[in-house]
């Protein structure tokens, strides 16, 4: 197969996906396109948004049109991390010998919605950083592999934060993109109404598989990305640190501590997939341009200063491109 065709099939796969979730979530575009971009790129998402605007609903509707298994685990303080990857049980089998078994956690499936995921404490957090990273679950001496593809979709509500524990920046940096979900406008609204109180039942068909999906998995870091373009995706990560010389005064004043190189590989990565979206095989300006905030966001560490004055790491982001774009 040519890579003319690579590319095409490339871009009528992404967009049939996309067309038959949003058979089911009206709306919110970027965020469908957002968590395939984190699919594509083997990595995961973290969304942010106030409870009931069908977060739940458009994790399961993109399992069902991948065909991929799909888990949702609900983050409580009570949460053990032994919930999440599983336990060695003691188990007594027909015969009366008894051994060890392990039963595997709800981990152990390719698309985990990790709801409310702040809810839960430190240690119970940490238990998804092995399998985020490493794709591995380990209990005990034993490492178990985790079938791919697998990504983690994490939620959390801005606004309630009595209960919670914050997620600390070296996990946070584990998230390949901060997608924020935002009301709907009235027309939306509208049909939202119409599709869930009209008692029609909504199928989704099964438009990929694992095997299609992993194709084009392996067609993104194919993508070529000339010197001067990653060394523009470096410049822009570096502006978002109060100690260099291109820093923008805000990030000067505001920013405690900027992203870090995981940032540089998510933009690299994404960038390419929407060069390949855009029918191209190499990675421009425009690109980045369009990945950049939501991989970036919630790399942003800021300071007294900023967390006072009420500044968004947005904001930040979007000086740094303003003072740093390269047209």
């Amino acid at each position: 197969m040519n890579l003319e065709t690579q590319i095409q099939q490339f871009r009528e796969t992404f967009y049939t996906v996309k067309a038959e979730v949003q058979k089911r979530i009206v709306g919110q575009d970027a965020i469908v396109e957002g968590v395939l971009f984190c699919l594509l790129a083997n990595g995961h998402a973290l969304l942010e948004g106030i409870p009931g605007l069908g977060k739940t609903q458009l994790i399961y509707t993109l399992s069902e049109a991948l065909d991929l298994s799909f888990k949702r685990i609900q983050f409580t303080p009570d949460m053990m991390p032994s919930d999440i990857t599983g336990t060695t049980l003691l188990i007594e089998d027909e015969h009366g010998r008894r051994q060890f078994e392990f039963q595997q956690g709800p981990v152990f499936s390719q698309l985990i919605l990790a709801d409310e995921i702040n809810r839960a404490t430190p240690r119970t957090q940490s238990a998804l950083l092995e399998a985020m990273q490493e794709r591995t679950v380990t209990v005990g001496r034993t490492s178990h592999k985790l079938e791919e593809p697998f990504c983690v979709l994490a939620t959390q509500n801005p606004l309630e934060m009595e209960g919670t524990y914050p997620l600390p920046e070296a996990q946070l940096d584990r998230f390949l993109f901060k997608l924020h979900i935002d009301f709907p406008n009235e027309d939306e609204i509208v049909e939202i109404l119409r599709r869930t109180t009209s008692g029609a039942e909504i199928t989704i068909d099964k438009v990929t598989n694992t095997e299609t999906l992993n194709q084009m998995r392996q067609l993104v870091p194919q993508v070529i990305i000339a010197e001067h373009v990653e060394r523009h995706i470096i410049r822009l990560v570096r502006g978002t640190h109060p100690d260099s010389k291109n820093a923008p005064e805000t990030v000067k004043r505001y920013v405690h501590l900027g992203a870090g190189i995981r940032s540089v590989q998510a933009i690299a990565l994404t960038a390419k997939i929407n060069a390949l979206l855009d029918e191209r095989y190499n990675v421009a300006f425009s690109d980045i341009d369009a990945v950049l905030l939501p991989a970036l966001r919630h790399r942003i560490l800021l300071n007294f200063e900023g967390q006072g004055e009420g500044i968004e790491p947005d904001a930040i982001v979007n000086e740094v491109q303003n003072a740093l774009s390269e047209r």
